[in-house]
């Protein structure tokens, strides 16, 4: 579905990425896995076109999309939950929802109601009225509802509470049942080892290590050495 090959892009005269590479199966979950500051986010944004590549290809079921725009990614059928979560303060939460859903696909409103029923109970509220946890929620179904072949979670959990994490966590669960590829950022290895066929560590703008659950769990010296976990 996606292929990296070699991948370099940075902002200015500063590199950020040296020779990424990855690849993402149709249905699977994959990570990213890495401390803060070592090219995560930048691989992120240079695959949908946000910042733009110097060197490397990357395509998209066969397609080539380095240095397209990120709205034709976006179209391509990559949708992205971003870190921060970046949801319109002033719209309701229906109208946050509404307002860049695309189809036709699976993905309607009334479904991602059903995955998230708080949003429901919500759909009349600011999106500055919700908690943290709610605005993950919104940024998820907002994704979802473009119906992405791809979906991106930039630090899925990160900030949330324990409660809120576990509802997250379902959530991917029920995508990856449902057979939704996903690339997953985030600093829960308990949780992605459970939920992720492989991994990729990332450190200093570099791919270090890759494999699956089995093997990071084997090796727990790798998270100790390279995730500070």
């Amino acid at each position: 579905m996606l292929s990296v090959e070699n991948l370099e892009s940075g902002y200015g005269s500063s590199r950020v990425l040296f020779g990424i590479s990855l690849s993402i199966q149709s249905g699977e979950v994959v990570t990213m896995l890495g401390r803060n500051g070592m090219g995560k986010t930048t691989t992120v944004h240079t695959l949908l076109g946000i910042v733009q590549p110097t060197a490397g290809h990357i395509s998209f079921h066969g397609q080539p999309i380095a240095g397209l725009q990120p709205y034709r990614i976006c179209r391509l059928g990559i949708g992205l939950v971003p870190e921060g979560r970046q949801i319109t303060p002033n719209l309701t939460v229906e109208e946050n929802l509404v307002a860049t859903a695309r189809g036709p696909g699976p993905w309607v409103l009334s479904e991602v109601y059903r995955l998230f029923p708080r949003l429901k109970e919500r759909r009349r509220f600011m999106g500055a009225q919700l908690s943290g946890g709610e605005q993950q929620m919104l940024a998820i179904s907002r994704a979802l509802l473009t119906n992405p072949r791809l979906l991106i979670l930039d630090e899925a959990t990160e900030g949330l509470a324990p409660l809120i994490r576990e509802e997250i966590w379902r959530c991917i669960w029920e995508l990856k049942k449902r057979g939704q590829s996903i690339l997953i950022i985030d600093k829960n290895i308990d949780a992605l080892t459970q939920i992720a066929d492989r991994h990729y560590i990332i450190e200093k703008g570099r791919v270090i290590w890759q494999g699956s659950s089995a093997q990071l769990q084997a090796h727990p010296e790798l998270s100790q050495r390279h995730l500070g976990v």
